[in-house]
């Protein structure tokens, strides 16, 4: 197979996100197909020996094995890694396992974390239960206070964590600030992008080393398959996450990583198309609920720092209601949105986190997150946002609102 642009990543690297999500990484065969092949084969067969022994050692760039290379799954790697600005991307069965690879393939016994408080709840329960575990020690801080990650620093700090947008509270975090301190402390910083995605936000240009993603969300879009990705450079890609991975086995199938392609050729459209109606549907609500927290509204007090970090608000939010009761009352009167615990989807989506995403977080853990009772994320599709607009008044009105 040969790469359609060839191996010069000078030729991708210029062409705007839009271009990068449908042509780049793209490899052709013999055959010259249009959409990309799809290699269902866990292993490959070689002419001599010689070949396959070079291969072990990494004297010849073909395949060996599909733990650790598929040509399908390269294809999805290079074309994320160009989205991004990154030298690198490998990609995992998952989201969660993109974020548990590229923390634990860096950390040790005696290491220190520091995370935000604010987090997906398996974030937080990797934070708060599965470092510890391994003598892994961790600090979690309110990530919206620049002071509390310098206050937070101690001798063995080893990595920053973080998400921004947070889920499901849409904490901002300053990213030019967070990177550039950790850059001068030797720390790593490894950033959860899923909520926005390279078509929004790309955190190695605010400095991050690290960018972890699930493409279960708006890289898929489509709420078909699951997956996940970590991009960086190529030192940390190949020389720390690949060890790891290729030992632990947390691959992403090729037909995963397929479906995925698929849906990077329109993640620029649906991600403008669905911030918009975000944005709508936001408007819709303020002053309807008794809180909203949307970046892209005035009224979120980290809406100017949301906007100077991303090109759009995304198409998810939050908002609460009194309790679970009327949280519950609300969600049972939906006719158009559908109850689900995905997000990036092109449908519309309502979930309650205290008993979903972050159910196995303490009721401790919840209310330092400002997880609240009465909290729903909401992901805004691509339907018309009128129609949203018209089944969340419907929904409100039977919750008592």
């Amino acid at each position: 197979m040969k790469r359609s642009t060839g191996k010069d990543r000078s030729i991708t690297s210029r062409w705007r996100p839009a271009t990068q999500a449908v042509r780049a990484g793209t490899w052709r065969s013999e055959q010259g197909e249009t959409s990309e092949a799809l290699f269902l084969t866990s292993g490959y067969s070689f002419d001599d020996a010689e070949t396959v022994a070079a291969r072990f050692r990494g004297d010849d760039p073909g395949m060996t094995y599909s733990r650790l290379q598929n040509p399908t799954v390269a294809m999805l790697e290079e074309r994320i890694a160009v989205m991004d600005g990154a030298q690198a991307c490998r990609v995992q069965a998952t989201g969660m396992a993109a974020m548990t690879a590229a923390l634990l393939c860096q950390l040790s016994a005696g290491d220190h974390v520091v995370a935000a408080r604010a987090a997906f709840g398996s974030c937080r329960w990797l934070v708060d239960h599965l470092l510890p575990r391994f003598g892994i020690e961790t600090t979690t801080i309110d990530a919206r206070d620049n002071a509390a990650w310098e206050a937070a620093i101690r001798p063995n700090t080893k990595v920053f964590f973080f998400e921004t947008p947070a889920n499901p509270t849409m904490d901002i975090v300053d990213l030019a600030f967070v990177c550039g301190l950790a850059k001068s402390r030797g720390i790593t910083t490894v950033v959860d992008n899923a909520f926005c995605t390279a078509a929004l936000q790309r955190p190695l240009e605010y400095g991050a080393d690290v960018v972890a993603y699930s493409a279960t969300k708006l890289m898929d879009g489509q709420g078909r398959v699951l997956a996940g990705a970590v991009v960086g450079s190529e030192e940390f890609i190949t020389g720390v996450l690949l060890p790891f991975q290729r030992n632990t086995g947390p691959n992403l199938s090729p037909f995963n990583a397929w479906v995925v392609l698929k849906g990077l050729e329109t993640l620029d459209l649906r991600v403008k198309r669905q911030s918009e109606n975000a944005l709508a549907v936001g408007r819709f609500l303020e002053g309807r609920v008794p809180r909203i927290n949307h970046p892209g509204l005035a009224s979120h007090p980290q809406h100017n720092l949301a906007m100077q970090q991303m090109d759009a608000c995304g198409s998810i939010f939050s908002f609460e209601v009194e309790d679970r009761d009327q949280a519950f009352a609300l969600l049972n009167a939906l006719t158009l949105i559908d109850i689900s615990n995905n997000i990036g989807d092109s449908r519309s989506l309502l979930c309650h986190n205290a008993s979903t995403t972050h159910y196995s977080v303490s009721a401790e853990a919840r209310a330092e997150m400002g997880v609240t009772e009465g909290m729903l994320r909401i992901n805004v599709g691509l339907e018309d946002p009128q129609d949203v607009i018209e089944d969340l008044d419907r929904a409100l009105h039977a919750a008592g609102l």
